[in-house]
């Protein structure tokens, strides 16, 4: 890889699909290929404590927030992200896995909240500022999997949603694979060192990089 080239990768899915597990696997599989390499995630950031104050504000179950206040908190919470980790991040050669980027605002807030499809992607062209993902891997799963998946796990406030919600998100994911660019879709469903193979896969074609699978580990096994 190239100093100044880095990457951007962002792992999309509705809930419970999985994107922690895999964007925790495929971050140590790029450290272990000695690649610099950040895992972070939307809303919020590793390290982005004002986004992170958004995150918590958001999905608060005890919070009951307007569909375009949650837009705007979304945004407000990207702009901090991008300007203050992402775009420097990828400025200096790294690579950044993102767990849910603009395609998740779309998804949610557009798709299954109703909001006008045009009126998401112009916020999310001002938040980011142009930024788009080098690869989005879309991670599918059945609505009828939310609940076999973490069933002890307190819920937030969109994980709460309904069935028929849960429903619309994935609707508006595998519409949005068909149309948007540099997005793969992945079956969710299978063993999670499949996933994780087949995402090594697709970010080894990207990057050029040799990338090694690397084994599954107990504090890993988690969906999200």
């Amino acid at each position: 890889m190239s100093k100044t080239k880095g990457f951007f990768i962002v792992l999309e899915g509705p809930d419970k699909c999985g994107k922690s597990t895999q964007a925790a696997l495929l971050t140590r599989a790029l450290i272990n290929a000695k690649c610099k390499a950040i895992h972070t995630r939307e809303p919020g950031g590793a390290s982005v404590a004002f986004a992170e104050k958004i995150r918590e504000l958001v999905l608060d179950p005890d919070n009951i927030v307007h569909p375009l206040s949650e837009l705007f908190l979304y945004e407000a919470a990207r702009v901090q992200h991008v300007e203050e980790l992402i775009r420097p991040a990828i400025e200096q050669g790294a690579i950044v896995v993102c767990e849910r980027y603009t395609l998740a605002t779309l998804v949610y807030q557009g798709h299954a909240r109703g909001l006008d499809p045009a009126l998401v992607k112009r916020l999310n062209a001002i938040a980011t500022n142009g930024l788009k993902p080098h690869l989005t891997l879309l991670l599918d799963i059945p609505e009828t999997q939310f609940k076999l998946r973490d069933p002890g796990r307190n819920l937030d406030r969109l994980e709460q949603e309904t069935s028929k919600f849960r429903k619309r998100v994935r609707d508006g994911y595998r519409l949005a694979a068909k149309s948007e660019p540099h997005i793969e879709l992945i079956d969710g469903t299978g063993p999670k060192f499949s996933v994780h193979r087949q995402i090594i896969s697709q970010v080894a074609k990207l990057t050029r990089i040799d990338v090694t699978p690397v084994p599954l580990e107990p504090n890993l096994i988690k969906s999200s």
